[in-house]
């Protein structure tokens, strides 16, 4: 298996060492401690699929860097991250404005970094058809590599959060397929604009599994914990739901215009364990101030959780989680939607032994 090369570019030994251990076993990592080595070795075959470049370095700083890659027909298309200890605006613009694909601000965060590393390995390996050609479509590339860059990284901090669970979690597909059932059975029932929003359910079926990118800022033995929580535990897996947030505002920060996705993106992130008795957090929101999208991946996500394993627990059968999802109804559930879950619950049972492999035969 050919694993991507990552080159990284650092004066301080200890910075390579760090980052070369932390990109392993999963990539494979050559390093440069300067400016003029990183330019030899972007050349050198094979060539590097992502180049980490420290930004503050003597002699040749990593902005003239970035320049002189750009510069070379043969180096010009490698995605390049900056990584520095500069975190002004102004610093950041100029970054991006002479084509960096992405910028991280030191001490690293080792989530963080893996995270931006495999959404730009995934965009580096988009096929080729995706990539017009000429200076018109080019600039037309970038802008929506740049849209697609938030969407992608949280992509990929969801599934290190779900690594991070000693237990296997569920397929990330379940969760979107069980929304699209519950969406078909409430608009039978409910004529709320939201619920025949097309466009809103679509965001929703696609940010639903990042609602648990906090989960990285919970230490693992705490997720992975096989008994109660005790108070401080609680209040650190708690904190999830702001971290997941927070986590998507900066995402989203950086974009020329907001992005509805990562708008309710963040809102599911926040708001997934609310209560519609008010009993949940972090907000304490209370039935329909709990936002509507936010109602729905609380039910779907609660089931999907009862046919999980856990550390405290073996996985519910489909009656058991109906029965505890069903008692739910008017205190931790919104009603209604408890209501088009008993009319669906058997499609949700299919979808649960669906091989993974037969959702995309």
């Amino acid at each position: 298996m050919n694993l991507p090369l990552v080159l990284i570019v650092d004066d301080n030994p200890e910075n390579l060492s760090v980052i070369g251990e932390l990109l392993q076993p999963q990539h494979a990592v050559r390093v440069a401690n300067g400016g003029e080595r990183a330019l030899r070795l972007a050349r050198q075959v094979p060539q590097p699929a992502l180049i980490l470049l420290d930004v503050m370095m003597p002699g040749m700083d990593g902005f003239e860097v970035l320049q002189r890659l750009k510069a070379q027909p043969e180096t010009a298309d490698i995605p390049v991250i900056f990584l520095t200890a500069l975190n002004g605006p102004d610093d950041e613009a100029r970054g991006l404005l002479q084509g960096a694909a992405d910028y991280i601000t030191k001490p690293i965060r080792p989530a963080v970094l893996l995270a931006r590393v495999r959404a730009q390995l995934v965009l580096r390996q988009a096929p080729a058809t995706w990539r017009p050609q000429g200076l018109d479509a080019e600039l037309q590339r970038r802008t929506l590599d740049h849209q697609r860059l938030p969407a992608n990284a949280l992509q990929a901090m969801a599934q290190l959060a779900a690594e991070q669970r000693a237990c296997p979690e569920e397929p990330a597909w379940r969760l979107p397929a069980r929304l699209r059932s519950l969406a078909h059975q409430l608009q039978t029932l409910r004529h709320d604009a939201e619920v025949h929003d097309t466009q809103q359910m679509g965001r929703l079926m696609q940010a639903a599994p990042w609602r648990d990118i906090g989960h990285l800022a919970v230490p693992a033995r705490v997720l992975n914990k096989p008994g109660a929580l005790d108070g401080h535990e609680r209040a650190l897996m708690q904190a999830h739901a702001l971290r997941g947030a927070e986590t998507i505002a900066q995402a989203a920060a950086g974009l020329l215009q907001p992005l509805p996705l990562l708008a309710c993106a963040q809102q599911l992130a926040r708001s997934h364990h609310e209560r519609w008795d008010g009993s949940g957090y972090p907000d304490g929101l209370a039935g329909k101030a709990i936002p509507w999208g936010a109602r729905l991946v609380a039910l779907a996500d609660a089931y999907g959780a009862l046919r999980s394993p856990r550390p405290h627990r073996p996985a519910l059968t489909h009656d058991m989680a109906c029965a505890t999802v069903v008692a739910g109804r008017g205190t931790q559930f919104d009603p209604g939607v408890v209501d088009a879950f008993a009319r669906c619950h058997g499609e949700w049972q299919a979808i649960t032994l669906q091989p993974d492999e037969a959702r995309w035969a």
